[in-house]
């Protein structure tokens, strides 16, 4: 058994050529985490996803698999990933262990399968308050990367359900886990990173206020520069509701996190 321990805690490496072999190895084999991009892509994904299918008891040889390992090279990185996903649940729908498998995935030591076990949730036929409440222990993870493939999981779905989808994170932005009100605010930014608009928060930010309005004075530095970004977001379309909403919000909380919040959220009004 290889002893991983030295390994973590680690500082990433700055380029990709510089990651240590022993860490990159402990990579490929799906024993530790990534700490920084750079690790992400230096990833050898074939091998990683054959390891992790042997670990979590699919056949890591098996033709649905190798055809998507494959093709991976026609589609850019993230989309990468999405196809492994499939594959992995694909395989597991047939298998007379799927919950034991979906559940070693969804625990895995490394952090890019439970990515993948995260998009599982958006490839099930499952309602979406069954699917936000089967991301939630995706949204919470100890990892930044997988925490961001959550929200990223149910963008879609929230996009064709807007007003369900807004309901049902309102206890979100009430949670004691600052990861779990940040899913809340990132998961409807109007534009958001890496991902589709939302043509109805572009035109209609107003709609998605209660969602905001707890997170207005949060304490957690991780919340309140999603929900700068969310009024950074808005007011690139409805610059005058977002700049009314800074200023009530201005009015109405002395909370240095309030200033800090309202401070970085008008970036792009303040360059115009």
């Amino acid at each position: 058994m290889t002893d991983v321990q030295p390994l973590l805690g680690r500082t990433g490496a700055a380029r990709i050529a510089l990651i240590p072999p022993p860490v990159l190895t402990a990579l490929n084999a799906g024993l530790i985490e990534t700490v920084n991009l750079n690790e992400f892509l230096a990833i050898d994904l074939a091998r990683l996803t054959a390891g992790v299918a042997a670990q979590i008891g699919l056949d890591p040889a098996h033709e649905r698999l190798s055809d998507t390992l494959a093709m991976l090279g026609a589609f850019k990185p993230m989309k990468r990933h999405l196809h492994v996903a499939r594959a992995l649940y694909d395989l597991a729908a047939s298998h007379p262990e799927r919950d034991a498998i979906a559940h070693r995935l969804a625990t895995h030591a490394s952090d890019v399968a439970r990515c993948w076990a995260a998009q599982w949730v958006m490839l099930s036929g499952l309602t979406l308050p069954n699917k936000l409440q089967a991301v939630r222990r995706f949204a919470a993870d100890r990892h930044f990367g997988v925490r961001e493939i959550a929200w990223m999981a149910l963008r879609d779905e929230l996009l064709g359900s807007l007003d369900e989808g807004l309901t049902l994170l309102q206890p979100w932005v009430l949670d004691a886990d600052p990861n779990i009100r940040r899913f809340a605010s990132e998961a409807t930014r109007p534009r958001g990173v890496w991902c589709a608009q939302i043509e109805a928060l572009k035109a209609e930010p107003w709609r998605a206020l209660n969602l905001l309005e707890p997170l207005r004075a949060d304490p957690s530095r991780y919340v309140q520069n999603s929900v700068a970004n969310w009024l950074n977001d808005a007011s690139k379309s409805q610059p005058q509701w977002v700049s009314e909403v800074c200023d009530r919000w201005l009015d109405e909380s002395a909370a240095p996190q309030t200033r800090y919040l309202v401070r970085r959220a008008p970036r792009t009004l303040s360059k115009s």
